[in-house]
């Protein structure tokens, strides 16, 4: 599709759900045509040697920035890094991966665009933004399942970072092109995670698709559930895409439908109909849960992706 790859960064704060979007979006396009990296390998210090020094792995004098950026450098021109990695179950370092990018990069993690440089390289930067309440409870569920720790731990660890993450974290939704807050409805509870809404902050930092019939309730029977308003966020005016989570399939449907009408060959990426792991995520107790609201933001993502990529081919093309 094109001479380098196309990256997405996906950054937000520890259990946001960077992983969940990560991995849909990579099955949306296909995994063997995407490379993933998590910014978390490039970790200064291990589990052990953060617990003595007193530091959070959410400051960036714990993480290698510079080399997070040299990193993304040669990815954006198309060349093979040695990356380290970070092992979350042992809290220690494995041996480094040699990787090659694939048509398509997708970086996520706590401090992707700390840095000018690194920002540079992205062609689509993504942040994400829950509600704190929901990002508590999904913190502890994931490291109370999966890395061992116990309620108590994960909401002191929580607590000791609250200062790094308004600092270090949050900071950076400024230099996102897309905002993504899922967040409960406010008669349902936080508990349920096939019933959130979601949020789309759509910045004009990259073009988006033209959504201007959901304005009109009189030819589209979108509006029932999926919203399209004006707002303002960090003080600079936006688009806000608000999808509900009681969205019918055929709603969300209608919506690809405007997608696909702008890039044609979006379609054989990731039609709802044809694709089953659209929406796809598992839920708190384990069981897996198809989210309309989480499938529209994929293929908004998979959009800007495929968009940047047809534009730079277009570039690179030589002229008649």
């Amino acid at each position: 599709m094109t001479s380098r790859p196309i990256i997405l960064g996906i950054v937000g704060d520890s259990a946001a759900g960077k992983t969940t979007l990560t991995k849909g979006i990579a099955q949306v396009l296909g995994e063997d045509e995407v490379t993933v990296i998590c910014t978390d390998d490039y970790h200064r210090y291990d589990r052990q040697q953060r617990a003595e020094m007193g530091i959070s792995a959410l400051h960036p004098d714990c993480n290698y920035l510079d080399i997070i950026q040299q990193h993304l450098t040669l990815l954006h021109s198309g060349q093979p890094i040695l990356k380290p990695i970070y092992n979350h179950s042992t809290g220690s370092f494995d041996a480094p991966e040699y990787i090659k990018p694939s048509k398509f990069v997708i970086v996520e993690g706590l401090l992707g665009y700390s840095s000018r440089g690194a920002r540079d390289c992205y062609d689509v930067k993504v942040y994400l933004a829950p509600p704190e309440s929901l990002r508590t409870h999904w913190k502890v569920t994931r490291d109370t399942r999966k890395r061992g720790y116990t309620e108590e731990q994960v909401l002191e660890q929580l607590r000791k970072r609250e200062s790094d993450s308004e600092e270090f974290i949050r900071p950076q939704r400024k230099w996102s092109d897309i905002v993504v807050s899922f967040y409960p409805p406010d008669e349902a509870s936080e508990q349920s995670d096939l019933l959130l809404n979601v949020r789309l902050v759509l910045r004009p930092t990259i073009p988006h698709p033209v959504f201007t019939r959901i304005l009109n309730p009189s030819k589209s029977h979108l509006s029932s559930a999926i919203r399209l308003e004006l707002d303002r966020d960090m003080g600079k005016p936006v688009d806000v895409l608000e999808i509900d989570g009681h969205a019918t399939g055929e709603q969300v449907k209608e919506l690809e439908r405007i997608l696909c009408n702008d890039i044609p060959y979006l379609g054989r990426f990731c039609s709802l109909e044809g694709n089953e792991d659209i929406g796809k995520v598992t839920g708190t107790t384990g069981e897996t849960l198809q989210s309309y609201p989480l499938a529209i933001t994929q293929l908004l993502i998979t959009y800007h992706m495929l968009k940047a990529a047809n534009i730079h081919q277009t570039s690179e093309s030589p002229s008649v």
